[in-house]
C-alpha cells in the first residue's frame, strides 16, 4: 500500500522538513503503527469502511462413516500398516478418523490406502475413542494467521511507508482483496471469493498519520 501520495497532498510541507534520515524513521514509525490498527481492524472482520466482511460460506458438517474400517496403508510400501478405524469420516481426499493403534486421530490420503481388509466381529465392538471437530469457534473469523506480524508487514524508506503481505500470504490476500477465483483444493473447479479489503486506510488512521507527523515535526 503507498500512503505517501495521499499523505503529501494533505503534508507534503511538514515531510519536506524532515531530512532523509528523519524521514525514513518517521515513516517507519507510522506504518508501525498503522500495520497494527490495519491488524486489529481484520480481526474485527471489518473493512476500511467500517462495513463487515462478507460471512465465511457455510459448509455442511462431513458425515461420520456408520462402520467401522480397516485396511492397509500406505500403497506401495514394503509392509503396510493395517489401520483401523471406527469413528472416522472422508473429506475430499482425505480418509480422517480415530487410529486405534495410535490411540489419536490421524488423517489418510484415499488414493494411498493400498486395500480394505474384512472386519472381525470381535473388533466391531473396540473401544475408539471419539473424532471431534475442534477449533469451530476460534476458525469461525477469517484470516488469524493472515494479519500477524509474519505475514502483514510494514516498512518505509525515505521516499514512502507501506503495509501489505509478501510471498504466497501476498497471493492469498490478493483473492479476497479483489474478490479474485481460486481453488481451494487441486481437484476442484475454481470458485470466486467475496471481496474483502483487507489492506487500506479508515478515516481514523489517515488523521492518526497526520497527528504522527505533526508530533513528529513538532519535537524537532
Amino acid at each position: 500500500m503507498d500512503d505517501l501520495a495521499e499523505i503529501e497532498q494533505l503534508a507534503g510541507q511538514l515531510l519536506r522538513r524532515l531530512g532523509p534520515g528523519e524521514r525514513r524513521r518517521t515513516l517507519r514509525a507510522i506504518a508501525r503503527e498503522i500495520r497494527s490498527t490495519q491488524s486489529a481492524r481484520i480481526a474485527r472482520q471489518q473493512d476500511p469502511s467500517g462495513a463487515a466482511f462478507s460471512p465465511r460460506r457455510v459448509r455442511d458438517d462431513p458425515k461420520l462413516g456408520a462402520y467401522a474400517v480397516r485396511f492397509l496403508y500406505p500403497r506401495g510400501a514394503a509392509e503396510p500398516r493395517v489401520v483401523f478405524m471406527k469413528s472416522w469420516l472422508r473429506q475430499g481426499d482425505m480418509l480422517t478418523g480415530f487410529d486405534i493403534e495410535a490411540r489419536a486421530v490421524r488423517s489418510f490420503r484415499w488414493d494411498r490406502v493400498d486395500q480394505f481388509l474384512p472386519i472381525d466381529a470381535t473388533d466391531r465392538n473396540k473401544s475408539s475413542g471419539k473424532l471431534r471437530r475442534k477449533g469451530r469457534i476460534r476458525n469461525a473469523a477469517m484470516f488469524r494467521k493472515l494479519r500477524s506480524g509474519r505475514f502483514l508487514r510494514s516498512g518505509a524508506t525515505d521516499a514512502e511507508a507501506w503495509i501489505g503481505f509478501a510471498g504466497r500470504a501476498a497471493e492469498i490476500a490478493r483473492i479476497h482483496q479483489d474478490g479474485g477465483l481460486d481453488r481451494p483444493s487441486p481437484k476442484v473447479k475454481p470458485v470466486r471469493y467475496a471481496r474483502r479489503t483487507l489492506v487500506g486506510l479508515t478515516e481514523a488512521e489517515r488523521a492518526r498519520i497526520l497527528d504522527l507527523l505533526l508530533e513528529h515535526v513538532a519535537a524537532r
